[in-house]
């Protein structure tokens, strides 16, 4: 499971590199690119380190962080959607693979808190 979540969120992480080099070179362009740049990143560097954890509780705190920036990241996404800097079937595929990391996540921290 560590290793799917970790190619998962890698492989976003370079797809989101390729999305935001397309944006509008306007100021809110760089700025929420900037945005959704930071966050997707982080997903996949927060899970790195969560299966990098010493403990269970350092485990879940990782995962928890990149959780928040998943859904961070999904708002940026769909922010940029609405305002039509970028619509269609790009952005969907990205929102959709998201909210899919976001439930990934999600069970993860509920399943080993539970």
């Amino acid at each position: 499971m560590y290793q799917d979540i970790k190619e998962r969120t890698f492989n976003f992480a370079l797809q989101i590199i390729n999305f935001s080099a397309n944006l509008p070179k306007t100021q809110a362009g760089k700025v929420l690119g900037g945005q959704m740049l930071r966050s997707a990143t982080s997903v996949g560097a927060n899970v790195e380190e969560g299966v990098a954890a010493y403990s269970k509780d350092e485990y879940i705190f990782k995962i928890n962080i990149a959780l928040k920036e998943a859904r961070e990241t999904h708002y940026w996404l769909r922010l940029v959607n609405a305002s039509n800097m970028q619509s269609g079937k790009p952005v969907i595929n990205l929102i959709e693979e998201a909210e899919e990391i976001k439930k990934i996540l999600g069970a993860i921290v509920s399943k080993l808190r539970g």
